[in-house]
């Protein structure tokens, strides 16, 4: 009898264990297929257009917009405002992070690389829940090691918000500008990368006094870069 209540156990821990393989063997292979094909096919949508579009009862098309389309001022903008070490980081800036965790400010300081923000973009939701955190971390490995820094780049100018309901570079250069991506000076460059950390509430196209602030030190950062040649190697 006590034979076969341990047999009876052993049984069921390695059913337990096969079902456990296959349903993170499973989740695996769906983490791939999420992520491996971007690095030839443009996203058709996020999990924040569709939560936008949901909210708003209407469809947010992404107008799509070749890397070498864009001026050339707006990627090292971006760069130079939201993660300066992204040439040569693994998807994360662990300095940031530490200085984010440590330093006593009144405003929590943002340590999200872009690589980290194209995944919440592309796959999660607002919030700061731990398991969005892991989804987020488990991502952004994946994003590094299937795409190159320009793709990773390319994506997210094309995907991230410019304004309420205004996503990618396309839609934002024509209804904040009027001119088309190619034609993006260095100063609406700055403006547009002045206002990501809350484009809901900062306006590119009619700037507040601190964006306006905001921009003229992203333009500096820019120059202490070395301007666009920073990202000639993407």
């Amino acid at each position: 009898m006590k034979k076969n209540k341990t047999a009876h156990q052993k049984s069921l821990k390695k059913r337990i264990l096969g079902y456990a393989v296959i349903t993170f063997s499973s989740l695996f292979m769906a983490s791939i297929m999420l992520t491996l094909p971007l690095r030839w096919l443009n996203p058709f949508t996020t999990t924040f257009i569709i939560q936008e579009s949901i909210a708003d009862k209407k469809i947010i098309p992404l107008d799509w917009v070749p890397y070498e389309n864009i001026a050339k001022t707006l990627p090292i903008a971006i760069v130079a405002s939201e993660d300066q070490k992204f040439p040569d980081h693994f998807g994360f800036d662990f300095d940031s992070l530490y200085k984010a965790l440590t330093e006593n400010r009144e405003q929590t300081r943002g340590a999200s690389t872009i690589s980290q923000q194209l995944v919440k973009n592309l796959y999660l939701w607002p919030g700061r829940s731990l398991l969005r955190k892991g989804l987020e971390a488990y991502f952004t490995i994946l994003i590094e090691v299937f795409l190159p820094k320009r793709r990773i780049l390319e994506i997210y100018l094309n995907v991230v918000e410019f304004a309420p309901g205004v996503y990618g570079v396309g839609a934002a250069s024509r209804k904040l500008f009027a001119r088309s991506p190619a034609q993006i000076s260095a100063y609406q460059a700055a403006l547009l990368a002045a206002v990501l950390p809350n484009p809901k509430r900062m306006s590119a196209a009619a700037p507040s006094s601190y964006v306006l602030n905001r921009a003229a030190q992203i333009q500096n950062s820019v120059r202490s870069l070395g301007g666009v040649a920073y990202l000639k190697n993407l």
